[in-house]
């Protein structure tokens, strides 16, 4: 012990400088050092990939799924090649929402001028003027945009299991006007000497409180925001800054927007939600701050995965009690389709997706989605609540 305290000095002063080697050394310099260039096609037809007819992602001439590791040694190299086809892969679904699910693009705000950031979602057209049923889809947080439950899925799985337009067709087949919400569509890039330029004319007129509630949500969505970043635009290697969507400036901010404008003013009866993730959060938050609106207009919420947290958004006794009598929150979990499952917040019944992965609990929950809301119709004609504890045993396929 004594000659190693003798040479701990000396040990400290290598450490020390060691420390500050590495601390002058860019890791992420260096792995670009012998790195391709990040060029990627812009077309899947450029990546020589095609969606066969089950849906599924195959290479034109080997028929083969994708292939991540393209590159042996130069994972980030194969990371950026997947996020470039993954952009490639959300305007292909924009495109099959209104080529396969005739839905129409509608851009937000609704007031926008020609020059200011501006953000869409999907309709379908009676979804204001349908007298009956309206389904509201809202995917999760991430890279994922309008249409998508998860970019993984499409890539690696197929079409069905990854978008939001099985739900779409079903819904349209039996009846519902569609909207699809785009709430991770927050903000656009723009260089950064141009878009400090914009700020400056830009928010010149805007009212001291609207710029501090604007700068507050900023601030709350800045931490999110910058982990996924990197997955947005793979190629860009240019400066640039975030400008926020009015009024759209995270989840939670494009829900209320989309009610106010648009759902709250349908004609629809029975309206349903279908919130994946942190979608199931800004469900939460619409309710806390339009509870009276939704209590009267809203039927049904079925949740996929949630992650909302009535203690943490400080939800009130009396939507708690609602969301008991009106939403179940289908989980990942090792159970059976349909079987209950334990929960220690007092809110929504849970009960099992049928599968343990996350991204899946949308897709493997579908038909079960459909039997509640129509159950949950049945029982409000019939002015008795539904009861999504019913569910403590386990639906069988053929019942659907």
């Amino acid at each position: 012990m004594a000659q190693i305290q003798q040479g701990g000095p000396d040990e400290k002063e290598k450490t020390t400088a060691l420390k500050d080697l590495l601390s002058r050394i860019d890791l992420d310099e260096l792995m670009k050092k012998d790195e391709p260039p990040l060029e990627f096609p812009d077309t899947l037809e450029g990546f020589e990939y095609v969606f066969n007819e089950k849906g599924q992602l195959r290479h034109i001439k080997t028929g083969e799924p994708f292939v991540f590791n393209y590159r042996e040694d130069l994972h980030r190299w194969n990371q950026k090649r997947y996020e470039a086809l993954g952009e490639i892969i959300t305007k292909y679904v924009y495109e099959l929402l209104e080529k396969e699910c005739h839905l129409k693009k509608v851009t937000l705000p609704v007031d926008a001028t020609e020059s200011e950031p501006k953000s869409f979602i999907f309709m379908s057209e009676d979804a204001l003027t349908n007298p009956d049923k309206l389904l509201v889809l809202i995917h999760g947080n991430g890279v994922v945009r309008a249409g998508q439950w998860a970019r993984r899925l499409i890539i690696n799985e197929d079409l069905d299991s990854g978008t939001q337009i099985p739900y779409i067709k079903r819904a349209i087949g039996e009846g519902y006007g569609v909207i699809v919400l785009n709430p991770n569509e927050n903000y656009i890039e723009v260089e950064k000497t141009k878009a400090q330029v914009q700020l400056s004319s830009d928010s010149s007129d805007e009212p001291a409180e609207k710029r501090e509630r604007k700068d507050k949500i900023q601030k709350e969505t800045k931490k999110r925001r910058d982990f996924y970043e990197k997955y947005r635009n793979p190629q860009k290697e240019k400066e640039t800054m975030q400008m926020n969507i009015r009024d759209n400036g995270s989840p939670e901010e494009h829900a209320i927007y989309v009610w106010d404008h648009f759902i709250s003013q349908s004609a629809a009866e029975n309206v349903f939600f279908v919130a994946h993730g942190y979608g199931g959060l800004a469900f939460v938050e619409l309710m806390i701050q339009r509870e009276a609106e939704v209590k009267n207009k809203v039927t049904a919420v079925a949740l996929t995965d949630s992650v909302h947290n009535v203690w943490h958004q400080e939800v009130g006794k009396t939507i708690r009690e609602w969301m008991r009598e009106n939403c179940c929150n289908w989980v990942s979990s090792s159970e059976p389709l349909d079987t209950s499952v334990e929960s220690m917040l007092p809110d929504c019944p849970r009960v099992s997706a049928g599968t343990e992965r996350h991204e899946l609990t949308s897709w493997k929950s579908f038909p079960s989605i459909f039997k509640f809301f129509s159950e949950a119709v049945e029982a409000k004609n019939s002015s008795v609540k539904p009861t999504p504890m019913r569910r403590s045993n386990r639906i069988k396929y053929e019942e659907l």
